[in-house]
């Protein structure tokens, strides 16, 4: 059954760019809970339960913090500490025997739709499908007359035209074949893929954030305490009840 597909989660980053050292990415809390928690809720909305978190910076940090979760059957696997992506999950091909995986980083949110994603990954019958996002610019732009070079107008912070990759993946177990044990995901296996055209890219034009700053930080705390949080569909779902 597909609610019994495991989610794989790369959680072996550090928080240099947060600016604490003693504390993995996937730690940083939006209201009470790490991101890491949110988006493991995310896909638990969707019925999808079992976890599998690739360790690295901190690793025992996490453990401690999930290792009594109830209701998720969490696999805790140590990747190394400087493993690359595509290398971190390369290790953990024999916990795989599932024909189907989803995976994604222990950084970002969003609001897809986790059984769209997984439909439009079996009804293009690819390898790899990864979601693909179009994200706010980080500054505001202008618009400048050719022929005067007079600023017409100003806009704050729009949605870019180019699509980025937004890290919400479904892979089959055969990608495996397209990995080593050094790869870099984004730029060794996934262009492997590309070369043999087995990799498609699924549009979302929904919510999408990725905490790589302190910022980042803020503002998706700042969106929490608000009560606007797009990716927590199951706080809605609470509040009609």
């Amino acid at each position: 059954m597909t609610n019994n597909l495991k989610t794989v989660i790369l959680c072996g980053g550090r928080g240099r760019r947060m600016g604490f050292e003693d504390i993995p990415k996937p730690l940083f809390k939006i209201g009470d809970k790490p991101i890491l928690w949110h988006i493991m809720k995310s896909y638990e909305n969707f019925g999808f339960r079992d976890f599998i978190l690739l360790l690295g910076y901190e690793k025992e940090k996490i453990i401690e913090y999930f290792k009594n979760y109830k209701g998720w059957r969490i696999k805790f696997v140590d990747t190394g500490l400087n493993t690359n992506t595509g290398g971190r999950i390369k290790r953990i091909e024999k916990l795989i025997q599932e024909d189907f995986f989803f995976a994604t980083y222990g950084d970002g949110l969003s609001d897809v739709d986790l059984s769209r994603l997984l439909a439009f990954h079996r009804q293009h019958n690819k390898t790899a499908t990864l979601t693909s996002v179009r994200p706010y610019s980080q500054f505001g732009i202008m618009g400048i007359d050719s022929h005067t070079n007079m600023v017409t107008h100003f806009e704050e912070k729009p949605i870019l035209d180019h699509w980025v990759n937004g890290g919400f993946f479904v892979f089959n177990r055969e990608v495996f074949e397209y990995m080593q044990n050094d790869d870099v995901l984004e730029s060794d296996t996934f262009s492997r893929l590309v070369r043999a055209k087995k990799l498609s890219a699924y549009k979302h034009y929904g919510f999408w954030e990725c905490m790589d700053t302190y910022k980042d930080n803020l503002k998706l705390n700042q969106l929490w305490s608000e009560g606007s949080s797009p990716w927590a569909a199951w706080r809605r779902r609470k509040r009609v009840r």
